[in-house]
């Protein structure tokens, strides 16, 4: 199913259920906005990536204006909803200011595996508690998605992209298993190495070795 879909290109990755909020400040992006509030209709934030549109985005809905300001700038708050690749973008539309797609909806193939999400979240709270980082989300498993914990695993924006377009969730968990198991030992092992250095100078107490 194809549909049209007004864009508003970033350069960040959206992931469906993730709330965002955004300051509005191009004349175009303003209409588009507005328009959005006043039919009640939703648009697409596909991420623009190494100077380029990329084709895969999310749609995201208006949750609230939080702020307008004198010269028509707002503060919006949104929250994503369905992935989408782009089909066809159209540059110049009539009465507007902002371009608009045609897109064909994403949809998950594959659900997660338990015991992955498991071994994903014992990593993730072993990095957090290694750099000192605390994140409540991590406790509500039965809710668990590989997108509520994208944003805060290390990953570029490259990688979250290759991670939005991922169609399983099954995928995801697999992709991001690989990532903490290569980044976890290089922190843990950095966090070792900082508190070597400031130990040096310091007066020890040591036990010398019995021989």
């Amino acid at each position: 199913m194809e549909d049209l879909l007004p864009i508003f290109p970033l350069s960040l990755v959206v992931f469906p259920g993730e709330k965002l909020n955004l300051h509005v400040f191009e004349t175009r992006y303003k209409q588009l906005v507005n328009e959005a509030l006043a039919n009640t209709t939703n648009f697409g934030i596909p991420c623009f990536l190494n100077g380029k549109l990329c084709p895969r985005g999310t749609e995201v809905e208006i949750q609230a204006v939080e702020r307008v300001y004198s010269k028509g700038e707002m503060d919006i708050s949104t929250v994503g909803l369905r992935r989408f690749s782009i089909v066809e973008v159209h540059k110049q539309v009539p009465d507007k200011l902002y371009s608009v797609a045609k897109v064909r909806w994403m949809e998950d193939k594959e659900n997660g595996d338990n015991y992955l999400r498991d071994e994903i979240l014992g990593m993730l709270r072993e990095l957090h508690q290694t750099l000192r980082i605390s994140k409540e989300k991590l406790d509500d498993v039965e809710s668990f998605s590989c997108y509520k914990i994208a944003h805060y695993i290390g990953f570029n924006l490259e990688q979250e992209y290759e991670l939005m377009g991922l169609d399983s969730e099954r995928e995801r968990q697999f992709m991001i298993l690989h990532h903490l198991k290569q980044i976890l030992p290089v922190v843990q092992e950095t966090e070792r190495l900082k508190e070597r250095i400031r130990a040096n100078g310091h007066f020890k107490n040591l036990d010398p070795p019995n021989f």
